[in-house]
């Protein structure tokens, strides 16, 4: 009897978990209600992740050394020929165009400021550099799409387990690189999988947790952490990424009209030398 007591119980819990997930099927036709007065004060009692969050890119040199990268031995056959172009005044291009960096270079290699914003049902970071450092990560108990779109930084969904949020990330373009320094990476080519567990280590740092799953790239899960120090100087806020104007010379054109005109370019990429330097 007791047996049978336990097999129903069992029964209705899967049959719960299993409207549970039908009810969080991914519909992107479905609307998202406006937020409450209740969601509002909900994200007041989040931690403070407020201020501007600048990486600290020494621990990030020191762990290419003491955490290494799992990659398979063609991977790794091809950053020690990297790492000896970088070494004779060669780095390899990795971020070029334009393009994203994309995730996991996002959190891994980054020597620009971040901010963090909490509104209800999403957590937003915002970067300097390119333009597009922008990430979403949707904290309103939706699942990632059936199909998902690719994109550099990828589909990401979170929740909070006490003062840490919780990530995880799938749809991420194989064309992102995966970059341990910005000369040293390769594309993640596919299948990647990213977690995250992001807290507050005391008042001024924030780390992030990373397990990335690469099985194109990578002999095994890679474990590793990255950490940012918290500022609130007002001179230190984010500022506009603006790319490829250093490509553009200001001009005045024939209808007096303020301009961006393209500064010529040597093959390669370039500028060509001053004429009493050629």
């Amino acid at each position: 009897m007791k047996l049978r007591l336990k097999a129903a119980v069992a029964a209705l819990f899967a049959l719960a978990a299993l409207s549970a997930n039908a009810a969080q099927t991914f519909d992107p036709k479905s609307e998202i209600p406006s937020p409450t007065e209740k969601d509002w004060l909900a994200i007041s009692k989040l931690p403070d992740w407020s201020g501007i969050w600048v990486p600290m890119t020494k621990d990030q040199d020191a762990q290419i050394k003491t955490n290494p990268t799992p990659w398979t031995p063609k991977v790794a056959k091809f950053i020690e020929w990297q790492e000896g172009e970088a070494k004779v005044g060669r780095p390899a291009p990795l971020f070029v165009d334009c393009l994203p960096e994309g995730m996991p270079s996002w959190m891994l290699i980054t020597h620009n400021s971040m901010e963090v914003l909490f509104t209800p049902g999403r957590v937003t970071m915002l970067g300097e550099s390119d333009g597009n450092r922008l990430r979403r990560i949707y904290t309103d108990g939706r699942p990632h799409p059936k199909d998902v779109e690719e994109t550099f930084h990828g589909h990401s969904i979170g929740h909070w387990e006490g003062d840490t949020l919780v990530i995880d990330t799938v749809g991420v373009l194989p064309q992102a690189w995966i970059a341990v320094a910005e000369h040293l990476g390769v594309p993640n080519n596919g299948e990647l999988h990213i977690s995250e567990r992001i807290r507050l280590d005391g008042p001024k740092i924030l780390r992030d947790e990373l397990t990335i799953t690469a099985p194109k790239v990578m002999t095994k899960s890679w474990k590793t952490v990255r950490s940012y120090i918290r500022t609130r100087n007002r001179g230190h806020e984010i500022t506009e990424g603006q790319c490829l104007q250093g490509n553009f010379a200001p001009k005045t054109d024939e209808n007096g009209n303020e301009v961006f005109v393209p500064i010529p370019h040597e093959v390669g990429g370039n500028y060509p030398a001053p004429p009493k330097q050629r």
